[in-house]
Order: structure tokens, then sequence, then C-alpha cells
């Protein structure tokens, strides 16, 4: 298969798999726990995997709160206007979640603006002892430093999105994922 074929076959099946969540998130809205069950299974994945690296790693705190934001969107069903591929909302939703949960920690632990959030990872093609580094070198980073390079390099927003999320200006986002990216080549010895 061509490149060109394949961009066509993978833009299909992700417009096939949207136009099946929208008639799954109408049918849920109106109260049908199976069709809501079914985006759960196909999307509790993507979820949990940013929630666990946004919470450095920390396995039991990241189910619960994969659990909390699956309930939020249960409940917030009859708002998603549709604007967006629903996977993108929920996705943001995982995400404000754990946000939330970093913010408290900060604010319980009186932490200093310099450590909020989490971890990276993505399917990078490494060995699984490498990624099993990488993760942990992620995990030890700063949590500002962390979540600004899981939110950029992992889930692709843009500077702009950042600072808005985690109430900083564009230019410290970008300070710290240089910052991130710094202390991941020296934790990993300069592989990066």
């Amino acid at each position: 298969m061509d490149g060109a074929a394949l961009t066509l076959d993978i833009g299909l099946t992700q417009s096939v798999a949207t136009n099946a969540d929208s008639v799954l998130v109408r049918r849920a809205a109106a109260g049908d726990t199976a069709a809501f069950e079914q985006l759960y299974r196909s999307h509790v994945g993507r979820v949990h995997g940013v929630i666990l690296r946004l919470l450095g790693m920390d396995r039991a705190r990241a189910e619960e709160l994969t659990q909390e934001a699956f309930v939020r969107a249960w409940q917030k069903l009859g708002s998603y206007r549709h604007e967006s591929a629903f996977s993108t909302w929920l996705h943001r939703l995982g995400v404000n979640t754990a946000l939330m949960e970093l913010r408290g920690r900060r604010d319980e632990q009186a932490m200093d603006d310099d450590a909020l959030q989490a971890a990276a990872g993505g399917e990078v093609p490494f060995c699984a002892g490498e990624r099993a580094d990488l993760e942990r070198a992620v995990s030890n980073l700063p949590p500002r430093a962390r979540a600004v390079l899981v939110l950029h390099d992992v889930e692709g927003w843009k500077h702009e999105e950042i600072s808005l999320e985690l109430g900083m200006a564009v230019g410290s986002s970008k300070a710290q994922l240089h910052r991130a990216r710094g202390l991941l080549r020296r934790a990993l010895g300069g592989e990066i």
C-alpha cells in the first residue's frame, strides 16, 4: 500500500470511528448505558494512558481518576456539542481531571509553581526495557515540566493551549519543555 492509499485508509477509518462515536454519544445521552459502555471500551486505554503519565505513573490513582473522568463524561454528555470528535472532547476531560488532581496536590503540599504535572511515553519504538527507563525518567521530572512535556510532546498540544490550561505564560511553557527535555537527556545518558 503506498503512502497516499495509507493516508486515505487511515482517514476513512478515523471518519468511520468518529461517526460511530457520534451515534453512540447520541444514544448514551438519551440514557442508553450499553452505548456508553461501548464508548468506554473504545476510549478507556487512551484516557487512562494520559492520566497515568500526567500523574507520574501512579497506577492506583490513575485508575481512580480514569473512572472519575468517565463518570464526568456520562454526566456531561448533554453538553457535548459535536463540534469536535468525541475522542478529543473525552481526552480533554481526562487531562483536565488529572490536572485538577495535580493542582490539588500542589495546594495541599504548598508546592512551588515549578512543580505541577506528569510523564511521557506514547507509542515510542523502544524495547520494553528502554520504554520502562523512559517512563521512569519522565515520572521523575518536576511535575510542571512533566505536564508540559506530556501535553506538548505526547498529546500534541500547542504552547498556547498549555499556557491557558496550566495558567502560565507561553514563554514559560516553552522553557518548561526545554527544561524537561534536558533533564530527560541527562537521566537517559544523553540518548534522546
